[in-house]
Protein backbone atom coordinates (compact mmCIF):
# COMPACT_ATOMS: atom_id res chain seq x y z
CA UNK A 1 0.00 0.00 0.00
CA UNK A 2 1.41 3.47 -1.30
CA UNK A 3 2.01 6.04 1.72
CA UNK A 4 -0.59 8.75 0.94
CA UNK A 5 0.99 11.93 0.49
CA UNK A 6 2.19 14.33 2.89
CA UNK A 7 -0.14 16.99 4.12
CA UNK A 8 0.97 21.22 2.27
CA UNK A 9 2.44 22.38 5.92
CA UNK A 10 4.57 18.77 5.95
CA UNK A 11 5.20 19.07 2.48
CA UNK A 12 6.45 22.51 2.27
CA UNK A 13 8.86 21.48 5.72
CA UNK A 14 10.03 18.65 3.82
CA UNK A 15 11.17 20.23 0.28
CA UNK A 16 12.81 22.71 2.56
CA UNK A 17 14.99 20.35 5.06
CA UNK A 18 15.97 18.91 1.23
CA UNK A 19 16.89 21.96 -0.59
CA UNK A 20 18.74 22.46 3.00
CA UNK A 21 20.45 19.25 2.85
CA UNK A 22 20.96 17.57 -1.35
CA UNK A 23 18.17 19.51 -3.29
CA UNK A 24 18.48 22.17 -6.05
CA UNK A 25 17.38 25.68 -4.51
CA UNK A 26 18.24 28.63 -5.27
CA UNK A 27 20.64 30.09 -2.14
CA UNK A 28 23.25 27.57 -3.98
CA UNK A 29 24.93 24.77 -2.14
CA UNK A 30 23.58 22.83 0.26
CA UNK A 31 25.20 20.95 2.95
CA UNK A 32 25.78 17.84 1.07
CA UNK A 33 27.30 19.87 -1.36
CA UNK A 34 29.33 21.44 0.45
CA UNK A 35 31.33 18.33 1.51
CA UNK A 36 31.08 16.97 -2.32
CA UNK A 37 34.48 15.33 -2.85
CA UNK A 38 36.46 16.43 0.17
CA UNK A 39 39.11 14.16 1.34
CA UNK A 40 39.32 12.58 4.73
CA UNK A 41 42.31 14.88 5.30
CA UNK A 42 40.81 17.96 3.96
CA UNK A 43 37.46 17.55 6.34
CA UNK A 44 39.99 17.11 9.58
CA UNK A 45 41.84 20.02 8.79
CA UNK A 46 41.29 23.32 10.87
CA UNK A 47 41.07 27.04 9.98
CA UNK A 48 42.89 27.84 13.10
CA UNK A 49 44.05 26.51 16.38
CA UNK A 50 40.70 25.58 18.28
CA UNK A 51 38.64 25.68 15.57
CA UNK A 52 35.92 23.18 14.50
CA UNK A 53 36.68 21.52 11.14
CA UNK A 54 34.60 20.60 8.41
CA UNK A 55 34.47 16.41 9.89
CA UNK A 56 33.12 18.30 13.07
CA UNK A 57 30.58 20.49 12.04
CA UNK A 58 29.28 17.64 10.02
CA UNK A 59 29.24 15.10 12.80
CA UNK A 60 27.06 18.19 14.54
CA UNK A 61 24.53 18.28 11.95
CA UNK A 62 23.93 14.71 11.94
CA UNK A 63 23.65 15.06 16.01
CA UNK A 64 20.76 17.91 15.44
CA UNK A 65 18.75 16.03 12.63
CA UNK A 66 19.17 13.06 14.98
CA UNK A 67 18.15 15.54 18.28
CA UNK A 68 15.08 16.32 16.12
CA UNK A 69 13.65 13.72 15.37
CA UNK A 70 14.31 12.02 19.18
CA UNK A 71 11.94 15.28 20.38
CA UNK A 72 9.35 14.75 17.62
CA UNK A 73 9.38 11.45 18.77
CA UNK A 74 9.60 11.33 21.76
CA UNK A 75 12.24 8.75 22.46
CA UNK A 76 14.76 8.93 25.19
CA UNK A 77 18.32 9.98 24.33
CA UNK A 78 21.45 7.87 23.77
CA UNK A 79 20.83 5.92 20.50
CA UNK A 80 22.97 8.42 18.54
CA UNK A 81 25.96 6.28 16.59
CA UNK A 82 28.85 8.35 18.04
CA UNK A 83 29.39 8.45 21.89
CA UNK A 84 29.23 11.84 23.25
CA UNK A 85 26.79 14.47 22.45
CA UNK A 86 26.28 18.00 20.20
CA UNK A 87 30.01 18.07 19.46
CA UNK A 88 32.44 15.39 18.39
CA UNK A 89 36.70 15.76 18.02
CA UNK A 90 37.95 14.42 14.74
CA UNK A 91 41.47 15.13 14.32
CA UNK A 92 42.57 12.29 11.82
CA UNK A 93 40.29 9.86 9.87
CA UNK A 94 40.31 7.56 7.02
CA UNK A 95 39.09 7.16 4.16
CA UNK A 96 36.80 5.13 5.31
CA UNK A 97 35.95 6.70 8.71
CA UNK A 98 35.46 9.77 6.87
CA UNK A 99 33.20 8.05 4.52
CA UNK A 100 30.87 6.72 7.38
CA UNK A 101 30.59 9.93 8.58
CA UNK A 102 28.81 11.53 5.24
CA UNK A 103 26.67 7.93 5.46
CA UNK A 104 25.71 9.23 8.72
CA UNK A 105 25.27 12.72 8.00
CA UNK A 106 22.88 10.73 4.90
CA UNK A 107 21.30 8.35 7.27
CA UNK A 108 20.36 10.76 9.52
CA UNK A 109 18.57 13.26 6.87
CA UNK A 110 16.81 9.95 5.70
CA UNK A 111 15.46 9.03 8.78
CA UNK A 112 14.32 12.64 10.38
CA UNK A 113 12.33 13.03 6.61
CA UNK A 114 10.47 9.28 7.10
CA UNK A 115 9.29 10.70 10.63
CA UNK A 116 8.29 14.52 9.08
CA UNK A 117 6.65 12.73 6.31
CA UNK A 118 4.34 10.51 8.97
CA UNK A 119 3.32 14.13 10.38
CA UNK A 120 -0.13 15.76 9.89
CA UNK A 121 0.00 19.67 9.48
CA UNK A 122 -1.62 19.88 13.02
CA UNK A 123 1.42 18.04 14.76
CA UNK A 124 3.45 21.14 13.78
CA UNK A 125 1.81 23.12 16.08
CA UNK A 126 2.18 21.45 19.09
CA UNK A 127 4.68 21.10 21.43
CA UNK A 128 7.31 17.77 20.84
CA UNK A 129 6.78 14.73 23.68
CA UNK A 130 10.30 15.24 23.29
CA UNK A 131 10.29 18.47 25.65
CA UNK A 132 11.48 21.72 24.77
CA UNK A 133 9.63 25.14 24.37
CA UNK A 134 9.51 25.20 20.49
CA UNK A 135 6.96 23.61 18.60
CA UNK A 136 7.00 20.97 15.87
CA UNK A 137 7.32 22.72 12.49
CA UNK A 138 9.74 25.22 14.65
CA UNK A 139 11.88 22.36 14.90
CA UNK A 140 11.74 21.26 11.44
CA UNK A 141 12.36 24.60 9.86
CA UNK A 142 15.45 24.95 12.60
CA UNK A 143 17.00 21.98 11.90
CA UNK A 144 17.29 22.95 7.87
CA UNK A 145 18.91 26.78 9.49
CA UNK A 146 20.86 24.98 11.08
CA UNK A 147 22.14 22.44 7.73
CA UNK A 148 22.33 25.96 5.74
CA UNK A 149 24.33 28.02 8.94
CA UNK A 150 26.73 25.03 9.08
CA UNK A 151 27.01 24.63 5.46
CA UNK A 152 28.78 28.35 5.18
CA UNK A 153 30.74 27.46 7.49
CA UNK A 154 32.13 24.23 5.83
CA UNK A 155 32.59 26.66 2.28
CA UNK A 156 34.48 29.12 4.68
CA UNK A 157 36.25 26.50 6.32
CA UNK A 158 37.56 24.99 2.91
CA UNK A 159 38.79 27.93 1.63
CA UNK A 160 40.78 28.62 4.76
CA UNK A 161 42.37 25.36 4.61
CA UNK A 162 42.95 25.56 1.40
CA UNK A 163 44.44 28.38 0.37
CA UNK A 164 48.06 28.76 -0.13
CA UNK A 165 50.43 29.55 2.68
CA UNK A 166 52.92 32.52 1.35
Amino acid sequence: MATPPAAPAVRLLLRILDEAFDRKAWHGTTLRGSIRGLTASEAVRRPSEGRHNVAELVMHAAYWKYTVRRRITGRKRGSFALDGSNWFSASSLTAGEWKEIVGLLKGEHDELKRVVASLRDADLDRKPPGGGIWLVGQLVSGVAAHDLYHTGQIQLVKRIVKRPTD
